[in-house]
């Protein structure tokens, strides 16, 4: 099941910091192709050097973030960003849309480092904070449609549907890599988590205020 699309008729503003945040992401991916290794080591979140050098740990929490480990990482999360943030960012607006990435991106971050604090492998991507906007998009739009490519079907399907089997997938492969250390296979499967339940947990007191009735499918 991969998202290909969602209903955006109700969209009222063009979404400003959801493209800059692309923009910004393709740049570093860039960056990092011109840096190589020294770049990745230096700029990635390194869950071992936050107490030993926490200057340069906490900068690294949000350079990580814009960060990818290849073109299918890149590419697979800005898919994700371009399908569900515009709407997210509509109905919170800009500024606090990007406050609100940022600090879900944050949480995401630490809920990772809480499981794996001594590890010196980088961290990078921006699925945590995306995963952010996921827990958003279902709290603001439950109802909403999301186009779905289903062994090469585009079905419609409720926002619901659609990210209520995304966050259920994160969970099962996350129990499965406390379970069994080699079991995420590179995934940092609790930032997932962390950043989608934050999302939930930071739109929950504004929902009424920027929830819409979309149509039903």
């Amino acid at each position: 099941m991969l998202p290909i699309g969602d209903d955006n008729r109700s969209r009222r503003t063009f979404p400003f910091v959801t493209y800059l945040l692309i923009a910004v992401n393709l740049l570093v991916f860039f960056l990092e192709l011109t840096g190589g290794d020294a770049f990745i080591q230096r700029w990635s979140f390194v869950p071992y050097r936050l107490l030993r050098d926490p200057g340069l740990g906490f900068v690294t929490i949000l350079t990580s973030m814009f960060m990818h480990a290849g073109w299918m990482h890149l590419l697979g999360n800005m898919l994700y960003l371009w399908i569900f943030g515009d709407n997210v960012e509509d109905r919170m607006g800009h500024l606090r849309f990007l406050l609100f990435y940022l600090l879900c991106g944050i949480v995401a971050t630490m809920a990772q480092y809480l499981f794996m604090a001594n590890s010196n492998i980088p961290n990078l991507g921006a699925s945590g904070a995306i995963a952010g906007v996921l827990g958003s998009y279902l709290l603001l739009f439950p109802r909403g449609r999301v186009y779905m490519l289903i062994l090469r079907v585009v079905t419609p399907v409720p926002a619901w549907v659609a990210l209520g089997f995304w966050i259920l997938i994160q969970l099962v492969s996350g129990a499965g890599s406390l379970a069994d250390a080699g079991a995420s296979g590179g995934v940092a499967y609790m930032a997932h988590i962390g950043g989608f339940f934050a999302g939930l947990l930071f739109t929950l007191p504004f929902r009424q205020r920027y929830q819409y009735s979309p149509p039903r499918i």
